[in-house]
Parts: structure tokens; sequence; C-alpha cells
């Protein structure tokens, strides 16, 4: 009998949710500090997961939760690049 290949799960930083790795996007702090989408899921730096979902999105700035993922101020812009981002990519 073939091992079955373990799929990596996620936790959504907004509705605390579990799901698959490819489900869910990638929102990335790269070293230089700057955070965006990672649309490939490869981008170097500290990861944050998402799930793929408009209210998710639309929590995540409601309630700044990038502030306490990534342990730093984030500013209004980069979270309305994201919904703009998100929004733009569906």
């Amino acid at each position: 009998m073939p091992k079955q290949k373990k799929i990596p799960l996620r936790t959504c930083v907004a509705c605390r949710g579990e799901k698959p790795k490819k489900e869910m996007l990638r929102i990335v702090k790269n070293a230089a500090g700057e955070i965006r989408l990672d649309f490939s899921g490869k981008l170097p730096g500290r990861g944050a997961y998402i799930c793929n979902d408009e209210a998710c999105v639309k929590k995540l700035r409601r309630y700044k939760l990038l502030h306490k993922t990534f342990s730093a101020d984030v500013s209004e812009e980069i979270y309305a690049r994201i919904e703009e981002e998100f929004l733009g990519g569906k």
C-alpha cells in the first residue's frame, strides 16, 4: 500500500480555521519590511495565511491583524493594497 502524502495545513489569521495550504493566500513580510500578497506561496520572508475569502480579507483590515502577526506597525495603505490586490486578483 503506497504511503499517503501529507497535505500541509495552515491557519487563517482572521477566522482561525485550518485549511490546506493551496486553498489559502499568503501574506509575506520580507527582510526589507515590505508586506504584500504572495500568490505563488514561494516568496522569501515571514508568512501569514488568510482564507481565499473576501470576509477574511476585510476582517484582516478591520481588526488590524497583521500588527500582531508580524509584530510591527502596519500602515492603513498596506491593508488597502492587500484588499485591492485580493479583489483585483479574483
